[in-house]
């Protein structure tokens, strides 16, 4: 229905490579939403479906927000609209929610763009009644997202930087290890870039600490219908939008999923080109994104 998905608000999170967040009416969405969940949005007529993971939904404002950070066509155009605006397409929630009760100690390790989904997981699992603490893994202090709202959970949140510019200077796996010696947690949840949720999957599996990461698989349909998202878990084949997002890190390849996030870079690559040689003439409007 045209004009049901209305822009609410957005905002820049962080520079380049930029992150911006942004709040959409979406009332039947967010009804039914649980941490750890996504959705598939459309900008317009002619867009490509992606998926976004739900960083906050609000059943009384009737409302979602999502994070997401220009790599592409599709998150160039996100950029570019305005209060006002519309999405095309907004389906979910989709993915299999979060498993929150009974896990006791809990480290929520979030890298990069990354941290926006984790936020309402590290919420959700404080709110049942867990012990939480949050382990956050940015660039520099310019680049790290929602330290406000990981803090106002009331739950200790460590930070390391590669620069050193706030918290420790080194990786967030430096700091899940220092959780794991010190704290003895009883689960460890990653979500962020590959790179850093298989680093963390390496240590927590070395000293047999279960742990759960969220893969970011390319997507299609959200449906389990078009197999796009496949991946290697345990040695079986798993859909991320059906199966996941959320699986055993340590029983997931990670090699074949960094493989297969690389399959389409030049396609990628040279759609973005196009994009940009009419950008500036892109607009959005409820139901009618040129």
């Amino acid at each position: 229905m045209a004009g049901t998905f209305e822009i609410l608000e957005t905002e820049k999170l962080a520079p380049e490579p930029d992150v911006f967040r942004m709040k959409v009416r979406a009332p039947l969405v967010c009804a039914s939403t649980h941490a750890g969940q996504f959705v598939i949005v459309r900008t317009d007529d002619h867009g490509e479906r992606i998926p976004l993971t739900l960083m906050d939904y609000s059943e009384a404002e009737g409302a979602i927000e999502m994070a997401f950070q220009v790599v592409g066509t599709t998150t160039d155009k996100l950029s570019r609209l305005r209060e006002g605006d519309c999405l095309q397409d907004v389906v979910g929630p989709l993915g299999r929610p979060t498993e929150l009760e009974g896990l006791g100690r809990v480290v929520c390790a979030g890298g990069g763009v990354g941290i926006a989904a984790l936020y309402p997981i590290a919420r959700a699992c404080a709110r049942a009644g867990n012990e939480v603490r949050v382990a956050l893994g940015s660039r520099d202090r310019e680049h790290l997202i929602l330290l406000d709202r990981m803090q106002a959970l009331g739950v200790p949140v460590d930070i390391a930087t590669d620069d050193g510019s706030v918290g420790i200077k080194g990786f967030v796996t430096e700091l899940v290890l220092k959780a794991i010696k010190e704290w003895s947690p009883q689960r460890v949840i990653a979500v962020g870039p590959v790179p850093m949720m298989r680093a963390v999957s390496v240590v927590t599996k070395q000293h047999k600490v279960p742990t759960v990461v969220s893969l970011n698989a390319i997507m299609l349909d959200g449906t389990g219908m078009c197999g796009t998202c496949r991946c290697e878990v345990a040695g079986e084949t798993k859909f991320s939008c059906v199966d996941g997002p959320e699986f055993d890190g340590h029983q997931v390849d990670f090699e074949m999923l960094t493989a297969r996030l690389g399959a389409y870079k030049e396609e990628e690559r040279e759609s973005w080109e196009r994009f940009e040689s009419v950008a500036s003439d892109y607009t959005g409007s409820c139901g009618e994104a040129s």
